[in-house]
């Protein structure tokens, strides 16, 4: 299924969930929407489906190589958006946008403004009734208070004893497990990332610290606007805002990592969890920064897992990205890309990533929406990533090494005849051909993972490392058959 990356559509995947969302254009603080595909309506369907490179999970019947990167699908529905496409500068789904309104609330509305004689009553009329008993309720409240005063006094002027109030409110004490207690302890350690490229265009988005050292770990869609000598900035919720570079970013998981520059010493990295762990039904938080609202908490629960999802911004230059993600129903829109999404005990569980909307725009910025339809990418996938872009600068992939077609079916990944630019569907001495497989074949199970499409067999090969040791459940001829096989390699997005 495919979802938008805040504002752009991506192919679509069988049985599989809608995808990623941009952020919205916006500073961190401002509340302009955002303008990436990331929170905004699927990105177009491509009219051919191409076929994906051996190894990188699935390609159209047609030309794939194993190697390069799997191009988007091109004649098939969208999976989803981007949640912050607007970090692309584009107008397709979002994560998260910038876009705040005016504060509510006036003179004179406070709660501890002292009592002061009733108005008069109005004259006559449903509205003056209306008010009149609204005053009424005020005036008696104010009594009862002057009233309650003046006994006291009187009894204790008369030697009784009574008791009286503390000075001040007694505190509200929230239990360790409470939403607002996750929050408050969560939310110093997030950031709100405004990218920016050199001609100008940009969105936000959001991302939570990984380490001391100054890493935050975010979405590629939110800093792909900056990764050619363009501006990051990374502003807290304390609002110190600092400038950051990219370390590394992956276009196929959608993950990137940044450093602050001059980071402070009092980094609080958030506690990792375990997405494999998690169950539906779990309670969720997420925190972004939706249209621009930066430090913006939502809640929800676990509706589903491993949902495949592929997603793009829709440009022409733009590679998919695949995941068997987590969905959830907590509100997720442009400007919530990259943001964390945490279980009950405020620990990381995924990657805010991609929304499936309406299409439907919202604070008039033309983006499409939260209906209830997040996906987020695994931490323990998120968290392998990151790692390797901290240590090498590129990602590195799990790849089965054949080339399978990315057009829409049901019935599970077909090996293609032919991989991309020519090149064999099968690698020669990879994984697959060592396993037996061959052009024509069609996997319909990884390990117990139901695979219904080229886009799903993606997504979950990359949920595992190289190296790992699978199960390839396939049919040729009606027949069907088993073969063990060793995931392979492949670095960077090339």
């Amino acid at each position: 299924m495919s979802t938008e990356n805040e504002g752009n559509t991506v192919p679509p995947a069988p049985s599989a969930p809608p995808v990623p969302v941009a952020s919205p254009d916006a500073s961190p603080q401002g509340a302009a929407p955002e303008g990436n595909a990331q929170g905004a309506p699927h990105p177009p369907v491509p009219q051919e489906h191409p076929a994906a490179p051996a190894g990188q999970g699935t390609a159209p019947a047609g030309p794939a190589s194993d190697g390069s990167w799997p191009p988007p699908p091109q004649a098939t529905p969208s999976y989803g958006s981007y949640v912050d496409g607007a970090a692309y500068g584009g107008g397709g789904p979002s994560y998260g946008g910038d876009a705040a309104g005016p504060g509510a609330g006036g003179p004179g509305a406070g709660w501890g403004a002292s009592w002061q004689q009733p108005a008069p009553k109005p004259r006559s009329g449903r509205g003056g009734l209306v008010a009149a008993v609204l005053v009424a309720a005020l005036v008696a409240g104010g009594l009862g208070g002057g009233l309650g005063y003046t006994l006291a006094k009187d009894r204790d002027d008369r030697g009784s004893t009574t008791v009286s109030a503390p000075d001040s409110a007694t505190q509200v004490r929230r239990a360790p497990g409470t939403i607002a207690n996750v929050a408050a302890k969560a939310l110093p350690s997030t950031v709100t990332i405004q990218a920016e490229s050199s001609d100008g265009e940009g969105g936000t988005g959001t991302g939570f610290v990984f380490d001391t050292q100054g890493h935050i770990v975010t979405n590629n869609h939110v800093v792909a606007e900056a990764v050619d000598g363009g501006r990051l900035t990374a502003t807290f919720p304390s609002g110190k805002k600092y400038d950051a570079e990219v370390v590394g970013h992956a276009q196929g998981y959608d993950v990137a990592v940044i450093k602050l520059k001059n980071a402070p010493s009092d980094l609080r990295p958030l506690a990792l969890g375990d997405s494999d762990k998690v169950a539906v039904g779990d309670e969720t938080i997420a925190i972004g920064a939706p249209f621009g609202l930066s430090n913006t908490v939502t809640t929800g629960i676990i509706s589903a897992k491993d949902r495949p999802v592929a997603s793009s911004d829709g440009s022409s230059t733009s590679k998919a990205s695949y995941m068997s993600a987590l969905q959830t129903d907590a509100s997720i829109n442009p400007g919530n890309s990259g943001g964390p999404l945490l279980d009950a005990s405020g620990a990381v569980i995924g990657i805010n990533s991609a929304i499936q909307s309406t299409g439907s725009g919202g604070f008039g910025s033309g983006q499409s929406g939260s209906i209830g339809l997040g996906f987020a990418i695994p931490i323990n996938q998120a968290k392998y990533v990151a790692q390797q872009l901290i240590k090498t600068g590129k990602p590195v992939y799990a790849k089965i090494g054949a080339s399978v077609s990315l057009e829409d079916s049901s019935d599970g990944a077909k090996i293609t005849d032919q991989g991309t630019g020519g090149a064999a569907a099968v690698e020669s001495g990879g994984p697959a051909d060592k396993a037996g497989l061959k052009p024509g074949d069609v996997i319909t199970k990884l390990g117990d993972h139901v695979i219904d499409s080229g886009p799903t067999l993606i997504g979950e090969i990359w949920t595992h490392q190289p190296g790992d040791k699978v199960t390839i459940t396939y049919k040729r001829g009606g027949q069907e058959h088993t073969a063990d096989l060793t995931l392979g390699a492949r670095e960077g997005d090339s």
